[in-house]
């Protein structure tokens, strides 16, 4: 018998921001949200997987899912870290894994495939961001410590989604400080491209009004040593996993792991 593993509440958090970890099968699923997003971007995909039987971990990367100033003392080191983790916690009781994720969140899902072939099995990204398409975000890395003093932070980002009533649980402020140190896993990730082994399967959304077309461009011409397949999104915005069309992306998500299971693609365990 299987269980999702519960988390402590925590008042500190927003509302849907707590991490998810469950124990089913022998398939992993890594589920990494997006930019001062939260796990509730995440969760109904995430909750859709665990009905489907597999092992999911869905964590809190740090900073995110409290209050905007605690992501200025994180960077984009610490979330790749949180990511890896994960990963390694899925390995122990999974024989493949499968790594999924939105928008930044689909830069850390690739940079494990990259760093660790031998683990990931494939990788799935929605409206994945690898460069940067909105001037919005504050990128003055050389004087990350002078800006989190001067600008501590400008207008948000989050909850770019067309359905009514519909939010990702997302800050509505982006901390400069933080979003300083997202060149430097872009880099990692363009850098990386060539040695990207496990498929991908990438959803981007025609209205996108936070990732624009140039990150899968980036994918789809420097991945060449993989098999990358894009399906668009035309009813959605970019947080399309809260979106209307989330079910596609679930149903896809799930028959693209399965797929892999058939034709012996993915990493070598």
């Amino acid at each position: 018998m299987t269980s999702t593993i519960p988390t402590r509440p925590d008042p500190a958090l927003l509302p849907g921001a707590a991490p998810l970890s469950h124990r089913g099968s022998r398939v992993g699923a890594l589920l990494c949200h997006g930019f001062t997003g939260s796990p509730h971007s995440m969760r109904p995909w995430a909750e859709y997987l665990v009905q489907a039987g597999l092992s999911v971990e869905m964590p809190l990367l740090p900073g995110h899912g409290t209050v905007w100033q605690d992501m200025n003392l994180t960077t984009s080191d610490d979330w790749y870290a949180a990511a890896e983790r994960a990963l390694f916690d899925l390995a122990e009781r999974c024989d493949e894994i499968h790594v999924m994720g939105l928008s930044m969140g689909g830069a850390l899902s690739l940079r494990l495939a990259q760093d660790h072939p031998d683990l990931v099995s494939s990788v799935v990204l929605v409206n994945p961001s690898l460069v940067l398409e909105d001037l919005r975000l504050p990128l003055i890395a050389p004087f990350r410590r002078l800006a989190a003093r001067l600008l501590p932070s400008t207008p948000g980002i989050s909850n770019d989604v067309s359905r009514p009533y519909t939010g990702e649980g997302g800050y509505d402020r982006v901390p400069t400080a933080a979003a300083a140190t997202l060149p430097k896993l872009w880099r990692a990730v363009q850098e990386g491209m060539s040695g990207l082994r496990a498929p991908v399967l990438a959803y981007r959304s025609t209205q996108d009004h936070v990732v624009g077309p140039r990150s899968l461009r980036i994918l789809a011409r420097r991945a060449v040593n993989t098999r990358v397949t894009i399906h668009l999104l035309r009813d959605s915005y970019h947080v399309a996993t809260v979106d209307h069309d989330a079910t596609t992306i679930f149903a896809g998500s799930l028959a693209f792991v399965r797929e892999q299971k058939r034709s012996g693609e993915g990493a070598d365990r």
